[in-house]
């Protein structure tokens, strides 16, 4: 027993009454129902733990102490697992993975477009253009082409891009 002002409290009592302080402590941080999970967490520790306090007196502080600390752990947790930065599935727009007419038609112009500018290309930047198509690395396109120097390679892509863009009429969008 436990007397509070003036009169016998149980040890049930002040966990009661120390219950409600804790939920509303921790409702204010956070949402209810994890506010009631913490302050049950709490108990159970006071109870496990800390059966040797019997005063409200030491029991409130140490137990906000507790909250605080759990709810740190819980805002850490969060983050770890990145709960703050996600986004919920249904502000997520969907893509239209139907080509639009107008997608549709700039795609056949520049193709028609890169197809006649390629044509007018030289002979080694149409096999250079051609390799790189077939996913063939520079040292690789290097050894097929016979180039001693890997620097050569390099000049002759830059260059073919630069004629390329060029027979264009100067831009890839246009």
């Amino acid at each position: 027993m436990i007397a509070l002002a003036g009169e016998a409290v149980s040890r049930e009592e002040v966990l009661v009454k120390l219950r409600e302080r804790i939920v509303l402590f921790a409702a204010s941080h956070l949402s209810r129902d994890a506010a009631e999970d913490l302050a049950q967490e709490v108990l159970l520790l006071l109870h496990e733990k800390y059966t040797h306090l019997d005063s409200p007196e030491d029991l409130l502080p140490l137990s906000l102490r507790i909250v605080r600390f759990k709810m740190m752990s819980l805002r850490r947790k969060a983050v770890r697992r990145g709960e703050y930065s996600q986004v919920s599935i249904d502000d997520i727009p969907l893509p239209d993975l139907e080509a639009s007419p107008a997608d549709y038609v700039e795609r056949k112009e520049m193709r028609e477009r890169l197809i006649r500018a390629m044509g007018q290309l030289g002979e080694r930047c149409r096999e250079l253009m051609r390799l790189k198509l077939q996913g063939k690395t520079f040292p690789e396109i290097q050894k097929i082409l016979g180039v001693r120097a890997i620097n050569t390679i390099y000049t002759w892509d830059h260059r073919c891009r630069k004629h390329l863009l060029e027979l264009m009429g100067g831009d890839w969008e246009r």
